[in-house]
């Protein structure tokens, strides 16, 4: 059986409005760049053609990888999280002890991790640990960086 892929609404919109974008709006510029790309004849040595042929392999691609993800998406309603203690869902404010520095994460499904935008998934190492655990708690992660240590300052809804 394939793995659930857990989202929040927000990853669900996202997706559904790039799969929309890609089905409606890619496809239909791929398909004119290849009909003038053939029009200019000889497809053997036409860059053009072969470019647009792997942007359409690409986005073909992508959209069989979206509705992989959203065929076994399960969608955490962020307003029916517990906030007693950490879960997919919520967001956090962490104190890294080691250097005394205050973090905030949103704990979201892989599919949606993003650290850029402080968004860690419940399978990161990180994530992991923080699961289940309530404010005040002290955790202790092993990394490729060494043990990092934190304590729970706040959980609250995200957004």
């Amino acid at each position: 059986m394939d793995k659930k892929n857990i989202l929040t609404y927000e990853g669900l919109k996202k997706l559904e409005d790039e799969l929309q974008n890609l089905k409606v709006v890619k496809r239909k510029e791929v398909a004119e760049k290849i009909k003038e790309a053939r029009e200019q004849g000889d497809l053997s040595e036409n860059a053009e053609y072969d470019a647009a042929k792997d942007e359409q392999r690409d986005i073909e691609a992508r959209i069989e990888d979206i509705e992989k993800i959203l065929k076994n998406a399960e969608v955490v309603v962020e307003e029916e999280v517990d906030l007693d203690k950490i879960s997919i869902g919520c967001s956090v404010r962490i104190l890294d002890i080691e250097f005394d520095e205050e973090l905030e994460y949103k704990i979201v499904g892989s599919t949606e991790a993003n650290s850029l935008k402080g968004k860690i998934s419940n399978e990161s190492p990180v994530g992991k640990a923080l699961l289940g655990k309530r404010v005040g708690d002290v955790i202790k992660v092993e990394t490729h960086a060494g043990e990092l240590e934190y304590k729970v300052l706040e959980i609250h809804r995200a957004g």
